[in-house]
């Protein structure tokens, strides 16, 4: 399994938190045409495939962590308890961990406005990028003001501002771009309502995923027990639906480019 040390900051890796593993395979395995193989670590880990290439991974946590069912982001630090405490230092939460695994550390964190992320400190993936190959086709921060959310995240994760560094955050209008490069890693945007009963608009993390074809996942997941969420505010020319897995976790599926 090829291991690097990755960028410090950048996004390393997208969790589901499940409560049960064999469903969630079941599910995402119809809907995203997923295979699987063993974590190593331990039965209730696994990571999802694509063309034997990693995508995600799957683990029945949320019930023995008390959280809920999500999809969830990790991003690289050097050092997890220096991270938590700036975290904490900048108003968020660290609600579960630091946790010791067999090749890193790990912590769940909830921002000021309410999103939930991870840190990881450890070997990363080098088989595995954000938005490209295997990668999850894009994260996205739906949030209060992306001005604010991004200074967070900059100060807790090392972002640099603009024009600096290997990650910089470029500010457009209520529109924030994390880049390595000319490459996008995620977007912040504003306007997300923190008390909505909505949590489509309450401040989130969202994961998309690449598909072929988003009608037929769309389809395959109303079969399996999912659920489509309406998002009138997406643009009629974006090929893209947004859905809840059958334990409620919500994942966007888009069109491959």
């Amino acid at each position: 399994m090829p291991k690097a040390q990755g960028v410090a900051g950048a996004p390393c890796w997208v969790s589901l938190l499940a409560r049960e593993l064999p469903g969630a395979q079941d599910f995402y395995g119809k809907v995203l045409g997923w295979t699987y193989r063993r974590a190593g670590l331990g039965d209730d880990f696994s990571v999802a495939l694509t063309d034997g290439l990693p995508v995600a991974g799957i683990g029945a946590l949320a019930s023995s962590l008390q959280v809920a069912v999500s999809w969830t982001p990790y991003f690289n630090v050097t050092d997890v308890d220096e991270a938590a405490a700036r975290i904490r230092e900048r108003g968020g939460t660290v609600g579960v961990g630091p946790l010791a695994f067999h090749t890193g550390r790990a912590a769940l964190a909830v921002d000021p406005d309410g999103a939930v992320f991870g840190i990881w400190e450890g070997s990363v993936r080098s088989d595995w990028s954000m938005g490209r190959g295997s990668g999850s086709a894009s994260l996205d921060l739906r949030t209060r003001d992306a001005v604010t959310a991004g200074r967070f995240y900059s100060l807790t994760l090392g972002w640099e501002p603009e024009g600096e560094g290997k990650l910089r955050l470029v500010h457009e209008d209520d529109l924030s771009v994390l880049l390595d490069g000319d490459e996008v890693l995620a977007r912040i945007s504003g306007g997300a309502v923190q008390a909505a009963p909505d949590p489509q608009i309450r401040p989130r993390w969202h994961v998309r995923f690449s598909v072929r074809d988003v009608d037929a996942a769309v389809e395959t997941a109303l079969a399996s027990g999912g659920s489509l969420v309406p998002s009138p505010d997406a643009p009629a020319e974006v090929a893209e639906a947004t859905l809840r897995d059958p334990d409620g976790a919500l994942f966007t599926v888009a069109a491959a480019s």
